[in-house]
């Protein structure tokens, strides 16, 4: 479960009143639907009083043609009450799933604007659970629990007072077995918050465990852990159970409570209007009605307790959804924004840049970056190299913002990137990542990630430039073949290559890559190598290496250690010059060697 979620009391209505900007726009139709349901149930109640009036009029006094009026009458309300239900659905189902549609596309919308390091710490299962269980929660609510909440209690209201009307004392009866119901919702309504909010995160823990096995289904196929991420499974799907089947307790007993009192207070009704009728102070239209409102009672008394349930379901679903919805966007446009120079031409420097990651969990964050010096002049490929965990990664996502320093700055042709819009940020720096993550896509949607408004010929352009188009043509629709999720379909060097293309299709002014050469055989390498050739020639580009060969591409070397720059020249130079230079070089000559082994 993730770290952030927070205890499940902590839920509560504010979180769906918190709600209203949503439902504003269609207010009316909400509050028309809940119009159209009390005056449905109202005709219901009026049913009981007319017939009250038939068995004390026309039957008591054998008056048959008096019959006809009182009957089209309760026809007619019959009539209305059926319509009027009919208008409540017809007025709220379009409503309550456009209120759905745009909390999830706010959501969504939210989630890439939240910064890389929010993702880092929560499960991706966790967060569809949120944008998908729990919003459909929100759209049932929104259309029924929450309209039949008030609508209902209305009617009881309505109800008991219609009821002392007719008679005090089957009132009084009504009144006495519905009050019990008040204390015990209250106490089944909070033990069912806590294990509705356990149900819903365990769902969202079940969804990663899912969607995990999906994704890494090669890695658990090739080391036989398959059986062992099922029992994973099946053990958190009995917690699940087990959760559920507890809150199926609870409900049990509430709706034994429910159920048990109002059918109590019948029977007393019975009893006290027989003893009424006998001895003259009660007709038999008075019982007959009050025992009729009381049993169409039944559903808006009975239904508290699933309403309430339902409300604490929601109230939880809000709270989940804005624990995410309220995460801070930390990375934003300025609120003056500057512009690139017209005639840059792309100089990268970094300028005493610090980055520390923040605490969590209690911990205190450390400082990866401690004052990096750097300038990657226009049209120079700098390959920046150090030991496992320095910093590089952390260094290249500075550039186009996916973190922001939290000391020194990183501009682009003088300007800090903390000045520019990230449009045109992005556009002007394009990152290649160390894996070449593809979506289920044509070729062409996935190359125009890096450029959305590029045409099919600067598309081929790119395919061109990273040694792709070849095999593109050979896949069977060319262009418009659909990769597989995550392009497992393809190669990994012709996952790298569409990589590349992605990244330079919108002919940006820098491009940052990190480690495009990681995990490839030596002709995919070879490939993928001869590509890169193309790609950087002419632009500012830092490229991240952990591979000899990707060091011989650059223009000059760059050494991360210890949280700075401590050397810089060309490959040459530092061989000839800087011990801790070469010795990281023989560390990647072995790795390297040892891996072409592995292959081999």
């Amino acid at each position: 479960m993730n770290d952030l979620e927070s205890d499940p009391k902590r839920g509560g209505l504010r979180h769906i009143v918190r709600l209203g900007p949503y439902l504003r726009p269609v207010r009316g139709r909400v509050i028309g639907s809940g119009a159209a349901v009390l005056v449905s149930m109202m005709c219901g109640l009026a049913i009981p009083l007319v017939i009250q009036r038939i068995l004390d009029g026309p039957v008591a006094e054998g008056d048959a043609p008096g019959l006809l009026w009182p009957v089209v009458a309760v026809a007619v309300l019959g009539a209305t009450e059926a319509l009027l239900f009919f208008t409540r659905r017809k007025l709220i189902a379009g409503p309550s799933t456009a209120v759905e549609a745009d909390l999830r596309a706010d959501l969504y919308a939210h989630l890439h604007r939240l910064p890389i390091a929010f993702h880092d710490q929560w499960q991706s299962g966790q967060l569809l659970s949120r944008a998908v269980s729990d919003l459909s929660t929100i759209r049932r609510f929104i259309a029924f629990a929450g309209i039949f909440l008030v609508v209902n209690s209305l009617t009881m209201v309505i109800g008991l007072g219609v009821l002392f009307f007719l008679d005090p004392v089957i009132g009084a009866i009504t009144l006495a077995c519905s009050l019990p119901l008040i204390a015990i919702s209250t106490v089944f309504e909070s033990r069912y918050s806590v294990l509705s909010r356990r149900s819903q995160d365990q769902e969202g823990d079940l969804a990663t465990t899912v969607e995990e096995s999906a994704l890494g289904i090669r890695v658990l196929k090739a080391f036989g852990r398959g059986p062992e991420l099922a029992r994973r499974f099946a053990a958190e799907a009995r917690e699940l159970r087990g959760t559920e089947l507890a809150k199926v307790r609870v409900l049990a007993l509430l709706w034994g409570s429910i159920i048990m009192l109002p059918e109590l207070g019948i029977a007393l009704q019975l009893l006290v209007g027989t003893f009424g009728i006998a001895n003259g102070t009660m007709t038999i239209g008075t019982l007959v009605a009050g025992v009729t409102i009381a049993t169409y009672l039944r559903w808006p008394v009975d239904s508290i307790g699933w309403l309430l349930a339902e409300t604490n379901q929601t109230a939880t679903a809000a709270e989940r959804y804005w624990e995410v919805r309220d995460a801070e966007v930390t990375i934003t446009d300025p609120a003056e924004p500057q512009r690139l120079p017209a005639d840059g031409a792309g100089l990268l420097r970094f300028e005493d840049v610090r980055f520390a990651y923040p605490a969590t969990g209690g911990e205190r964050g450390g400082e990866v970056l401690s004052g990096v010096d750097l300038e990657v002049r226009p049209g120079e490929t700098v390959a920046l190299v150090g030991p496992t965990g320095c910093g590089k990664t952390t260094l290249t996502a500075l550039v186009a913002r996916l973190a922001d320093v939290t000391g020194g700055r990183v501009t682009v042709d003088g300007v800090d990137v903390r000045d520019l819009r990230l449009e045109e940020l992005r556009a002007a720096v394009a990152t290649a990542f160390e894996d070449a993550v593809l979506f289920s896509a044509s070729v062409a949607e996935n190359v125009r990630l890096g450029a959305p408004e590029a045409s099919m010929e600067d598309v081929r352009t790119a395919l061109r430039v990273a040694q792709a188009e070849e095999f593109v043509d050979a896949l069977p629709w060319g262009l418009d073949t659909r990769i597989g999720e995550q392009g497992l379909s393809l190669s990994g060097g012709q996952r790298q290559r569409l990589a590349l293309a992605r990244a330079v299709v919108g002919k940006p002014k820098v491009l940052v890559l990190d480690d495009p050469l990681s995990a490839l055989d030596v002709q995919t390498e070879a490939e993928v190598e001869h590509a890169l050739r193309s790609v950087l020639s002419g632009v500012t580009a830092l490229v991240v290496a952990h591979r000899p060969s990707t060091v011989q591409l650059a223009d000059r070397v760059a050494l991360l250690d210890d949280g700075r720059i401590t050397a810089v020249g060309t490959h040459s130079e530092l061989l000839a010059t800087n011990t801790a230079y070469r010795t990281l070089l023989s560390t990647l000559d072995d790795a390297g060697a040892d891996s072409e082994r592995t292959r081999v």
